[in-house]
């Protein structure tokens, strides 16, 4: 199974950039049942779409907004969203007590991670690398 982190969900916004290419043309070769996200990932997201909107006063701004939040919100819907559960919350205390030092989100995103023994997808190699065991790789190069 891969998990898509934010950064590659983002991607599939944007089909025609080059690095979306290569990773729609990865995930096309696997078993849609093989192909998820997070809870957190989708939380990260609506959070910055909900900063985006309050942001935008005037009503066609907000038009755009709200039209590119939907196509998100669709591309969510195609996918397994994993949760936050006991087993990952107990695998993130024991991250952000022996691991390294990086944001709470991605802590537990790398915790779901783990816990189901996934691939994550990600271009964040500087923070998710430094944790020990976490399969990585990053499907836009």
């Amino acid at each position: 199974m891969v998990i898509l982190d934010t950064d590659h969900m983002s991607l599939l916004e944007w089909t025609g950039s080059p690095p979306a290419q290569k990773l729609e043309s990865r995930l096309k070769r696997l078993p849609s049942d093989q192909i998820s996200t997070t809870v957190i990932n989708y939380e990260e997201q609506l959070r910055g779409w909900m900063a985006m909107l309050a942001k935008a006063p005037k009503l066609k701004a907000q038009i755009q907004i709200y039209g590119r939040l939907r196509s998100q919100l669709r591309i969510f819907c195609r996918l397994a969203i994993l949760v936050f559960d006991e087993n990952a919350a107990v695998e993130f205390a024991r991250l952000r007590k022996d691991g390294p030092r990086m944001g709470t989100m991605d802590l537990k995103i790398a915790a779901i991670a783990l816990t189901q023994n996934a691939t994550l997808l990600s271009r964040n190699r500087r923070d998710f690398g430094q944790i020990t065991g976490l399969k990585l790789e990053d499907w836009t190069t």
